[in-house]
């Protein structure tokens, strides 16, 4: 596995740019920005940023752990933002017309797992895209259970 990482500031335009850093990284791992885990990664990206840039107003640290050659069997991809401030993470449930307030449930919809731990002065949230479970799922069938069979919740404190 490879772990990398970029300091993010608190301009919302830093969004974007961790999205195309997040990109320029995967496609150096042998994914392809066209590559559904990697479109999917750079969503996770998005949110997490997003909400660091939005709802903490302070610096963060984006980290990436990914595998370092194109095969399914090295492991999940995992996405942390490690931030200055002690408030939870809280997933909320939008309306149809709110403008935001679904960053959170898109990332328990996407992930294979999240979560969240309280580090030092603020706190890091992570979730994870594991694409050997696509293997299993075209074995298997679709999967039906989120987060939530991995840990018991998806909206609490989660260990990593």
């Amino acid at each position: 596995m490879l772990q990398v990482q970029l300091e993010i500031g608190t301009d919302p335009r830093e969004v974007a740019r961790a999205r195309r850093w997040a990109r320029s990284r995967l496609t150096g791992c042998g994914l392809p920005a066209e590559e559904p885990v990697a479109e999917i990664v750079v969503l996770l990206v998005s949110e997490l940023v997003t909400n660091a840039v939005v709802h903490t107003g302070r610096p963060a640290v984006l980290r990436m752990r990914l595998p370092r050659v194109p095969d399914r069997a090295a492991g999940p991809v995992r996405v942390e933002v490690a931030d200055a401030s002690t408030r939870a993470p809280r997933q909320r449930h939008a309306r149809g017309e709110d403008t935001g307030g679904r960053g959170l449930e898109l990332v328990s919809g996407l992930a294979d797992r999240w979560g969240w731990h309280p580090e030092g002065d603020g706190k890091r949230i992570w979730c994870e895209l594991d694409p050997r479970l696509d293997d299993e799922e075209e074995a298997s069938g679709p999967r039906t259970a989120g987060p939530e069979a991995y840990w018991g919740t998806s909206a609490g404190r989660i260990g990593a």
